[in-house]
């Protein structure tokens, strides 16, 4: 029976794996990738929703606001009308 592989060789070869991965030559390309796949309008587009999104679910995680099922009945009562 072959001995194990030890656990620490594997994630280090992982590391090593990814080590350059965001060098600036290296995002330059996936942009220019991703520029010729969706076009200048389209990703500007694909950008600003991915900082929204970002952006709500940091105030999400941040905010402690209680839950749209457990509004008080005053703040129901004036979204309705």
């Amino acid at each position: 029976m072959p001995p194990a592989p030890l656990a620490g060789v594997k994630s280090f070869l992982e590391a090593a794996m990814f080590e350059g991965l965001f060098q600036p030559m290296h995002l330059l390309v996936i942009l220019v990738i991703a520029l010729l796949v969706f076009g200048p309008k389209r990703l500007g587009e694909i950008g600003k929703s991915l900082g929204e999104g970002i952006r709500a679910f940091r105030q999400g995680a941040r905010d402690e606001s209680p839950t749209p099922e457990s509004k008080p009945p005053d703040e129901v009562t004036k979204q309705a009308k």
